[in-house]
């Protein structure tokens, strides 16, 4: 790690469209070497009323890299390597129910994953771990969303499922029937593998969902494109920082009653660690309390 000492509790993910805080006070950019490669970008450093915290442009600054090339198993492992407790993503979805309407929130308590060709987990090469991710998302965390909803005044909906597909193509029509039919509610391209990399790092992980389409199953709306989406992101940035405030004023990141600080406790197969040092070297960070 370059350049500070510093340690975060909270740490935001910002997707398309969100590519700084706005109101980050004692700004300090970092990058972080970890064995999963480079981050998407420099991670900023600041604070945020009263609580330490970091943020890290998913796709790069001036969105460079696509769903599928970003390196989630280095931002991860970078943010864990700071001391990050709590990650909250932000991220443009499709709408596939007549309900959840563009420019609304939705935070999702499910996920499917659809994705191909993406590494989701720190594991293998000797060391087996098998984490419960029956629900993907942090519990208290995702209330905290909903309560920040509530103060800003934000039309969302509490809870849905997103599924995950690999991009970065928009989806067929008739995917976007099939995936209806399956029972998704929000389509986007980047929370997984995210999300089972933080539940794997015993992060609390939750995500704030940006409507800015219908993806293509609507009749009698216009089928996505990139130009609708980036115009409709524009438009939510502002609720954006309202929500990342009040989830920093807001969130407890000590004593938390949820479950995804001890996610290895119990998923940890292999008896015999040390027979896999490098292995072990790799992912000590994860694993040091448990050997």
């Amino acid at each position: 790690m370059s350049g500070t000492n510093r340690q975060i509790d909270l740490a935001f993910i910002g997707g398309s469209g969100l590519y700084a805080l706005d109101e980050l006070k004692d700004e300090e950019f970092v990058s972080v070497d970890t064995p999963f490669g480079s981050t998407s970008d420099d991670i900023a450093l600041g604070t945020l009323g009263d609580i330490e915290v970091g943020f890290l442009p998913r796709h790069g600054r001036g969105h460079r890299l696509l769903p599928s090339e970003v390196p989630y198993a280095a931002n991860i492992y970078a943010l864990k390597t700071l001391g990050t407790k709590v990650i909250i993503s932000i991220s443009a979805v499709g709408s596939l129910r007549q309900e959840v309407k563009p420019l609304q929130v939705v935070v999702p308590d499910q996920l499917i994953d659809w994705t191909k060709s993406r590494k989701n987990s720190y594991f293998g090469e000797g060391i087996v771990a098998h984490v419960s991710f029956a629900d993907p998302f942090c519990p208290i965390s995702r209330q905290v969303i909903v309560k920040a909803c509530q103060s800003t005044d934000v039309s969302y909906h509490d809870g849905g499922t997103c599924i995950v597909i690999e991009g970065p193509q928009f989806s067929t029509r008739s995917e976007s029937l099939l995936y209806r039919n399956w029972g998704a509610d929000i389509i986007g391209m980047t929370a997984l593998p995210e999300a089972k990399l933080a539940r794997e790092a015993e992060i609390c992980y939750s995500t704030v969902a940006m409507v800015t389409d219908y993806d293509c199953w609507h009749d009698e709306e216009a089928a996505v494109s990139a130009h609708m989406v980036v115009d409709n992101l524009r438009k939510n940035v502002e609720t954006s920082q309202k929500l990342v405030k009040q989830i920093a004023e807001n969130i407890q990141v000590e004593d938390s009653q949820c479950e995804c600080g001890t996610a290895l406790e119990t998923a940890i197969l292999s008896e015999r660690l040390e027979s896999s040092p490098d292995s072990l070297e790799r992912i000590h960070l994860l694993l040091g309390k448990y050997v």
